[in-house]
């Protein structure tokens, strides 16, 4: 049984009251058959493909010099391993939105190569390895999560296979969060992978789901020590040049998943004064892509996604009267409509990982 805290418990049930189609997968996704099938198609090129291939990994010896797919036999595809596991997730969420889509027996296949028990009991094997305390923590670790969350909606005979065998990579995953999140001091404000706010948001979600009430406490508690105080955040600041989530954004999209919404307004007041009751969506404006073959400018257009996405959060923890909702809306379409145009393929660089960005936008995960 999932055990919430009582602000989280207040905020979810105001919010699913007065947005009550995100109770459940929302019908009325902006994502058609069409989008579904490319977005496949790009995680469908990459969850195997071993090379190109950058490895974030600590040799203790001769033993540990191996190709990828030996080191961690289940996600050494689309260029890392966080990708490799967010591609996983795409895979899952499509297949379960579009179970009778062209690409969806592909997706399985794929799913069930990957999530197979002895590929998983290896990287567990993997994680739990001498010199690897902050392996892919907490990106990486975080969307391991949400694969579970994934998993464990899915009601589906194959998925709940791929969820048991799953189960004990999620539980090294939590336990590295719940060992590591005491001891640290600090929140970490960039925008780039090690980014806390937005790895909470996606940790916190799986928590609930899979009734972890002690990971959801320390995750609650941690952010609100970390980010409850803060004030007046530099948003005119970002983004930085290699960028894919919004430091102030992602800490906002966090807050109105613990604080109820009146909370939650009174928050956002002091942490963005300047947030317009308007309809206007200038006073956010894209980020500019130069080089969408840069790996790293690429980032850009991942950051268009992540705020859209975290605009239409920020604006569903606001009570319903609240007249800056409207402007968060307009600032989400303008960055959603940009961030697509980089959703293409052409560049393995952005094709790798991009696809799920936009996947978890238009389909409203976070919501």
């Amino acid at each position: 049984m999932r055990v919430w805290s009582l602000h989280a418990g207040l905020a979810a049930a105001a919010l699913l009251g007065a947005y009550p189609a995100l109770a459940g997968v929302d019908a009325t996704s902006p994502l058609d058959a069409a989008q579904a099938e490319r977005f496949a198609r790009l995680a469908l090129a990459c969850v195997h493909r071993e090379y190109p291939n950058k490895v974030a990994h600590t040799l203790n010896g001769d033993d540990d010099v191996r190709p990828p797919r030996e080191l961690t036999p289940a996600f050494y595809g689309c260029y890392d391993w966080h990708s490799s596991v967010h591609g996983h997730w795409l895979l899952a969420r499509l297949a379960r939105l579009f179970p009778d889509a062209p690409f969806a027996r592909d997706a399985r296949a794929a799913l069930a190569q990957s999530l197979a028990p002895q590929a998983i009991a290896a990287e567990v094997r993997y994680l739990e390895g001498k010199g690897r305390v902050s392996f892919e923590r907490p990106y990486g670790l975080a969307w391991l999560l949400q694969l579970g969350t994934e998993m464990r909606e899915w009601p589906d005979p194959e998925a709940r296979a791929w969820s048991r065998a799953l189960a004990r990579l999620e539980a090294a995953a939590a336990a590295r969060l719940e060992e590591w999140l005491p001891k640290l001091a600090y929140p970490i404000r960039v925008g780039e992978h090690s980014q806390t706010a937005f790895a909470f948001g996606l940790a916190l979600d799986w928590a609930r789901r899979s009734g972890d009430a002690e990971l959801a406490g320390l995750l609650e508690s941690r952010s609100l020590a970390y980010y409850e105080k803060d004030r007046d955040c530099p948003l005119a600041y970002e983004p930085s040049g290699e960028d894919f989530l919004s430091p102030c954004l992602a800490e906002a999209d966090l807050l109105r998943r613990i604080l109820a919404p009146p909370a939650f307004a009174s928050w956002l007041t002091r942490f963005l004064p300047r947030l317009p009751g308007g309809g206007s969506a200038t006073w956010l404006r894209p980020g500019l892509v130069t080089d969408r073959a840069d790996p790293k400018l690429a980032h850009i257009d991942g950051l268009n996604l992540s705020r859209a996405w975290m605009l239409e959060g920020i604006a569903a923890g606001l009570p319903p009267a609240d007249r800056r909702a409207a402007a968060l809306q307009a600032a989400a379409r303008a960055h959603r409509d940009a961030g697509l145009v980089g959703v293409t393929g052409e560049h393995y660089e952005g094709g790798h990982w991009l696809g799920t960005f936009a996947v978890y936008l238009l389909t409203r995960r976070g919501l």
